[in-house]
């Protein structure tokens, strides 16, 4: 997985390739937590992650909590297959999904 961050003004980019598994979601959170800890609004462009386990479903759940605190959080270009766990875990209900 490669992340890219993209800062503008108070908003933050983070751009996600790759798979987002129990290997990987640790270096997501991290990110999130160290990096981007000033960010307003959030937007995870996910267009190339293909795959999300359950550890991944956990960092974006923490991390849309801590968002709804200090600004906004969405999640941009989610694939057919993503956008399938996010349906099946209820995720799609939770998250601001474009």
């Amino acid at each position: 997985m490669t992340i890219e961050i993209k800062k503008k003004q108070e908003q933050t980019i983070i751009e996600i390739v790759g798979r987002l598994d129990t290997i990987t979601a640790p270096a997501l959170d991290k990110t999130i937590n160290t990096d981007i800890a000033d960010t307003k609004h959030l937007v995870l462009d996910v267009k190339g992650m293909e795959y999300i386990s359950s550890a991944g479903l956990r960092v974006l759940l923490a991390t849309q909590k801590k968002m709804q605190k200090v600004g906004s959080m969405k999640v941009i270009n989610v694939c057919e297959e993503v956008m399938e766990v996010f349906e099946m875990t209820g995720f799609a209900d939770i998250l601001v999904i474009e």
